[in-house]
């Protein structure tokens, strides 16, 4: 029965990656078609990632009235109704309006799900999961390559991967007897409920969810903006562009595969640390005046570096703040990469739009950076404590 609960997480986690990528993809469209500035992507991704932010924070109360199981295959379907209502819309403001759901889809499962593998499976398994967020991160923007070099579309991209996640959803609604069995056979541990302020005081919180939102940013001003820096900067066609922006996701999948080989010898904290100096490498591809084809194999060593750091920062915090804690804890930290996600992607797209679109690798370096000085502070913070 464990096993099987395990296929389904995996089967949860592509269908958490799929919608990630598909907006960056097919922005450079999308945009003409709707005749949108350019910044405007930014709109969409804020209202997606507020909805997540409210959901994350209600996360620890949903999942106690619903269970993980239901809360996954709700989570799921109202994602895939959103991406079919994407499919389907003509005008921006209906993107707008489909984007709540989309978000309110994502949060509490994404807290609910981190939190349970964090408590009971080790790091290994932690990057093989996120491994699989990878796979449906890689798979939806060649889906939507594909759709635009076939002349079907933006719509038919995301009316594609939104019946995938109907697909999905029907494989979760048959496991929750499944689910219910094998959860009720695990001992959770106690999880009293602390105010906001309590937890953001704990010694640390503020570190890591300053680094967790800076990370976050990081990979969703990716998603967002790698397809226009490629068109608009470095002169490469719309569609090949949205084929190579899945190239950060074939490193950050591969590498989360890799990582899995290792995480438990080498774990979390050196994890991170090794990741993050592939990132500076990466990043300083893109900037240095160099071919297109170098500024490309950045962008792999740049998803390569970020494999570890979101699954270990996850799955370190049972450990850094305790398990009692580690629900509620996991749950501001989405919170947190959340609002990172709602403020820096349009927030780069104002720069773009106003200063230069050029900026996205400085951009990029900058919130790296960020990332390695917070965790180096929360680990010295912890290592004192203990």
């Amino acid at each position: 029965m464990a096993i099987l609960l395990v296929a389904v997480i995996y089967a949860a986690f592509i269908s958490l990656g799929l919608p990630d990528s598909l907006l960056g993809s097919a922005w450079p469209v999308m945009q003409v078609e709707l005749g949108r500035a350019l910044s405007d992507a930014g709109i969409v991704s804020t209202i997606i990632s507020a909805g997540t932010i409210v959901s994350s924070l209600q996360s620890d109360r949903v999942n106690r009235k619903l269970g993980t199981g239901k809360v996954t295959a709700i989570s799921v379907l109202t994602t895939a109704v959103a991406l079919l209502g994407f499919s389907v819309s003509t005008a921006f403001w209906q993107l707008c309006l489909w984007a709540i759901p989309f978000g309110l889809g994502a949060g509490a499962v994404d807290a609910a799900l981190n939190n349970y593998v964090a408590l009971h499976y080790t790091s290994r398994h932690m990057s093989w999961l996120h491994c699989f967020w990878g796979v449906g991160a890689t798979i939806s923007p060649y889906v939507m390559g594909g759709c635009l070099t076939l002349g079907l579309g933006w719509r038919m991209g995301y009316r594609t991967v939104g019946f995938l996640q109907v697909g999905l959803t029907v494989v979760l609604l048959v496991s929750l007897p499944l689910w219910k069995k094998t959860v009720s056979s695990i001992e959770e541990p106690a999880a009293p409920s602390l105010p906001l302020a309590k937890l953001v005081a704990l010694p640390g919180a503020k570190q890591i969810f300053i680094a967790f939102l800076a990370h976050c940013a990081l990979e969703h001003t990716n998603a967002l903006w790698t397809s226009s820096y490629l068109v608009q900067y470095r002169g490469v066609d719309v569609e090949t562009a949205a084929r190579f922006a899945a190239l950060s996701y074939i490193g950050l999948t591969f590498g989360r595969f890799l990582c899995g080989f290792v995480a438990d010898k080498l774990g979390d904290r050196r994890l991170i640390r090794m990741g993050l100096s592939m990132m500076i490498l990466g990043l300083a591809l893109v900037i240095l005046p160099l071919p297109t084809e170098v500024a490309l194999a950045g962008l792999l060593i740049l998803g390569f570096g970020c494999a570890p750091i979101y699954p270990s920062i996850i799955h370190s915090t049972p450990a850094n703040f305790g398990r009692e804690l580690s629900q509620q804890v996991i749950g501001v930290e989405m919170a947190s990469a959340y609002v990172g996600t709602t403020v820096m992607p349009p927030l780069f797209g104002l720069l773009a739009q106003h200063i230069s679109i050029g900026l996205f690798p400085v951009f990029q370096l900058t919130m790296t950076l960020v990332v390695l000085g917070m965790s180096e502070w929360m680990n010295r913070i912890v290592s004192h404590r203990t």
